[in-house]
């Protein structure tokens, strides 16, 4: 997301925001960030991009074929419970997608290896499948998992004017 994206949404609420203290600052931020947290882990989980459009779906490994015939009937059952699963499953658990809220900002991205699974999917790179060597390589499509959609600043606005209209003024 690009700075300039954000400019009106911080001209709309930058003069309430200089009203206050420090702390009362940083407390405002950090809940915005929790909450933007929270509602980005639920679109991550509704594999959607920010704009409204779902993520492109992975492609499934061919299985191998088999010798002999299916053992009681669970021909297929691990292809199956894959396709159920969603991706980024672990991505959004809160020691990944971290929240960083100071005076004068609020941050919200991966850390650790996630940031570079979380980056390759964001900007769709080229990456290996997985680290075994040998591994085949394979350009990923776009899959934004961070961004802002509309109904996130309209979210933002309003809970800055609930949180600032709250907050003591200071003199």
């Amino acid at each position: 997301m690009e700075a300039d994206d954000l400019q009106p949404l911080e001209q709309a609420i930058g003069a309430l925001i200089e009203q206050l203290a420090p702390v009362k600052r940083r407390a405002i931020a950090r809940k915005i960030g929790q909450g933007l947290r929270r509602r980005t882990v639920e679109r991550i989980a509704g594999q959607v991009n920010p704009d409204g459009s779902p993520f492109e779906p992975r492609k499934l490994r061919e299985a191998a074929p088999r010798d002999r015939a299916p053992l009681r009937g669970k021909a297929g059952r691990i292809k199956r419970r894959e396709k159920a699963r969603a991706m980024f499953v672990k991505l959004w658990r809160a020691s990944w997608l971290k929240v960083e809220a100071t005076v004068e900002q609020v941050g919200i991205g991966f850390v650790g290896t996630a940031a570079r699974i979380a980056a390759v999917h964001q900007l769709g790179l080229h990456d290996r499948v997985s680290k075994e060597p040998g591994a085949p390589e394979v350009t990923y499509p776009v899959r934004q998992l961070l961004g802002l959609t509309e109904e996130d600043r309209a979210w933002i606005l309003e809970e800055v004017f609930n949180l600032v209209d709250a907050a003591p003024r200071v003199a």
